[in-house]
């Protein structure tokens, strides 16, 4: 029985053992980036939303800002110029400026959750030193996977990469077209994948860091989308794009699992964003229901509009607990593919219900481009879409829940 209570003790008795971090409790140097970051959206972001959106476009000026700020390297050590901070900062960050505009959002999670954290994982120290100074100051980049046949089947790929040797030594050459490439107007470095072997399936894949000055290489149609207007998405065009031997990331025939495991983490950088619009949208129906009057007396003072809002708090609250769930578990280095998979894709349905709720809240305002949710609701949707589907996430979850 002694036995026993020893074994039990820190269990019973808290101030016997270490307390684990409550997952929306921020330390001091994370409180100080959500600050930061929250103010300097509302400043510098919120004035120029509705411009970006009509004109769907980033002013290079914000970009320029957002590495002034140090949100662009947020990861990259600061040995090389980065802000040095953690996976879960980016998430804050891009959660932050989500609340203002998903498309910025999106523009820094790129740049951290994938692009980034591919280079810090598996870059030779020439690729970091090369490239991650350049990240933290001036360079945008871009993650460019898929393709007009490889969409949820993300290894059908057809471009391809031929090993080639001349005076100037060992490179490739790329050829093909990718789709659907966020950033693809502001970055100067992006990550392609190709396959150096068709024959060998998804083993033949490899990742290429393919500058926009390479020969061969252009950024296409860019498209005209629903919402996240502003956020670039484009196609590039490959032809005998001549890449060096030293700008493969990772070893050859490997990309799928550089590919692999960047998304894992990407999704929950999606996930940030879409809490991050949940929020704004939240934010904003509670401010007009508190001023919008009916009946003689603000609509927020009506029952049935209490009780959806309240609803739609407890929603977007669920949903940050499985977002700050899965960044704290990577940042811990601990499993994370299943809680990543649910956070993306609670958090997207969260942001679609409540940012439509929004738009019923403001009623025939709500329709109208000249108040903010119309834009969060068109936003909202392409959660439920990129860096893997719904469908794909919950065949993800099952196929980990089951076995």
């Amino acid at each position: 029985m002694d036995t026993d209570k020893h074994r039990y003790a820190n269990v019973l008795n808290p101030s016997a053992s270490e307390h684990p971090q409550p997952l929306t409790l921020l330390t001091e140097d994370e409180a100080i980036l959500r600050d930061s970051v929250r103010q300097f959206a509302e400043a510098r972001v919120r004035p120029l939303v509705r411009e970006m959106d009509e004109h769907a476009k980033i002013p290079r000026s914000l970009v320029d800002h957002l590495f002034d700020l140090g949100v662009m390297g947020i990861e990259i050590p600061e040995t090389y110029g980065g802000s040095g901070g953690t996976f879960f900062h980016a998430v804050l960050a891009v959660e932050e400026l989500s609340r203002v505009d998903p498309s910025i959002g999106v523009l820094v999670d790129v740049q951290n959750t994938l692009v980034i954290n591919a280079l810090l994982r598996w870059g030779s120290d020439d690729v970091k030193r090369r490239y991650l100074p350049k990240m933290a100051a001036s360079t945008v980049g871009a993650y460019a996977l898929s393709e007009a046949g490889s969409g949820s089947d993300a290894f059908a790929l057809t471009t391809r990469a031929r090993e080639a040797t001349d005076a100037d030594g060992s490179h490739y050459l790329l050829t093909g077209r990718k789709l659907w490439i966020t950033n693809g107007n502001e970055a100067d470095l992006f990550m392609v994948f190709a396959t150096v072997n068709p024959e060998a399936g998804y083993k033949g894949i490899t990742a290429f860091l393919v500058e926009r000055g390479f020969p061969g290489f252009t950024v296409g149609k860019k498209e005209d989308k629903l919402g996240i207007r502003a956020s670039s998405t484009c196609e590039l065009i490959l032809e005998d794009c001549r890449v060096p031997g030293a700008n493969v990331l990772g070893d050859v025939g490997k990309g799928y699992k550089v590919a692999i495991e960047t998304l894992n983490e990407g999704r929950i950088g999606i996930g940030a964003q879409m809490i991050g619009l949940a929020r704004g949208a939240l934010d904003q129906s509670i401010k007009y229901t508190k001023e919008r009057k009916q009946f003689g007396k603000p609509i927020a003072e009506f029952q049935a509009v209490q009780h959806q809002l309240a609803r739609a708090a407890v929603d977007v609250e669920a949903a940050r607990l499985t977002v700050y769930n899965a960044a704290r578990l990577r940042d811990a280095g601990r499993p994370f593919l299943t809680e990543a998979a649910i956070c993306k894709l609670f958090s997207s349905e969260v942001a679609e219900r409540v940012s439509s709720l929004a738009v019923n809240l403001f009623g025939g305002n709500g329709f109208v481009k000249e108040y903010p949710v119309e834009k969060l609701f068109r936003d909202a949707k392409i959660g439920q879409i990129y860096e893997g589907t719904s469908n794909l996430q919950l065949q993800t979850i099952a196929k980990q829940i089951i076995g």
